[in-house]
């Protein structure tokens, strides 16, 4: 028999939080089954949405990471923003303007899209 993923799993192969499929779910979004007392989600519904976020026609960047934005910092032209992206740091920078545009605040959930011709390795 199948157990199903467990939302918390699921979350972690998604790249959300469990609050967002929570909220997913209570919009018709996804659907999850209930065993046990705890939610499942069907191998083939992960499935499907892993394929609806992995497809973005207007954008040939595939490197997405979604996560919490812990700070904005923003001076008179530019604004720092930097992401909780699971154990990953992302740090953007970008104009202040395009920050403002975002209405981008500490503890918002934002997606940091990345393409880039140039990735530095290091060796520890």
């Amino acid at each position: 028999m199948d157990d199903g993923i467990r939302i918390g799993a699921a979350a972690q192969a998604v790249g959300v939080s469990v609050d967002t499929l929570r909220r997913w779910e209570r919009d018709g979004r996804v659907t999850f089954e209930r065993r046990g007392g705890r939610r499942v989600l069907p191998p083939a519904e992960l499935a499907r949405l892993l394929r609806e976020r992995s497809v973005n026609p207007r954008s040939s960047a595939r490197n997405r990471l979604t996560g919490i934005v812990v700070d904005v910092r923003r001076d008179g032209v530019m604004a720092q923003v930097d992401l909780a992206c699971g154990p990953y740091r992302i740090v953007s920078l970008m104009s202040r303007e395009a920050a403002d545009e975002l209405g981008l605040q500490a503890g918002d959930i934002a997606t940091a899209v990345v393409k880039s011709t140039t990735v530095v390795v290091e060796r520890a």
